[in-house]
């Protein structure tokens, strides 16, 4: 094994998965720099998601390496990659994946509470970034009671909340309207860059792929020098846009 450049955060080399037979990465490489938000970017089924469950450690992939800080991730044991997406990493799904049971402020506490954080502390940390996200008169509310949109903060306040080296987000605003989108995304990318948080951004839209400071294309799990994306204009329809690395 050969260490990664000291300048990125998370480094992978030669990625190689499939699943069920079936192709998801084939052979991808890439470096993401501290503190950089780095756009993956594919049309659906393109590996993006594969390939940012083979980053974050929540999948070993069948070849290949996957270095956070320069520490091998793909050689770690279950029980200390699942310590490191608690303690470092943060994640934002396309759907948001709360606990029914919980409160608004519980689910966005909840990786700090695991932590072996205070529950004052805890809960001051997750009220705190509830509120920057328009939502902290909700935090006692139960994530059935809530609109779509309002679930999918608490998922970007819970990753926040934890003050996490890395953010993943795959495909974060893939079910929300445009409005709600472009807000959901300037939190996120304002909060990221004035906390010095990376963000590996998983994407198939075109707008969301620009707000990032450089772009990873992929398709059919390789990566390629150009991709159509569509784009979602303010009007109804669709259009594509075709982004260059």
């Amino acid at each position: 094994m050969v260490a990664p450049p000291d300048n990125d955060v998370i480094w992978a080399r030669s990625l190689h998965h499939s699943h069920n037979g079936s192709p998801g990465l084939g052979g991808v490489s890439l470096g993401v720099r501290d503190g950089e938000i780095l756009a993956v970017a594919g049309p659906r089924g393109s590996g993006k998601t594969t390939l940012l469950h083979c980053l974050s450690g929540q999948l070993v992939p069948q070849q290949g390496e996957v270095w956070f800080n320069s520490v091998p991730v793909h050689t770690m044991g279950p029980r200390l990659r699942e310590q490191l997406r608690r303690d470092r990493f943060g994640w934002i799904a396309a759907e948001p994946q709360l606990v029914p049971e919980l409160s608004t402020w519980e689910n966005a506490a909840l990786p700090l509470l695991l932590r072996g954080v205070s529950h004052r502390a805890a809960k001051k940390a997750a009220v705190e970034w509830l509120e920057r996200l328009d939502i902290g008169p909700l935090a006692k509310k139960r994530p059935h009671t809530l609109l779509q949109s309002q679930r999918q903060r608490i998922s970007v306040a819970r990753a926040l909340a934890a003050s996490p080296s890395v953010i993943f987000a795959d495909e974060p605003t893939a079910s929300l309207h445009h409005a709600e989108r472009a807000q959901l995304l300037r939190t996120l990318t304002t909060a990221a860059r004035s906390h010095g948080i990376t963000v590996v951004l998983g994407t198939h839209d075109a707008e969301v792929a620009a707000l990032a400071d450089r772009v990873v294309s992929l398709l059919d799990g390789r990566r390629v020098t150009t991709v159509s994306l569509p784009a979602a204009p303010d009007t109804e329809g669709r259009s594509a846009c075709s982004l260059s690395v």
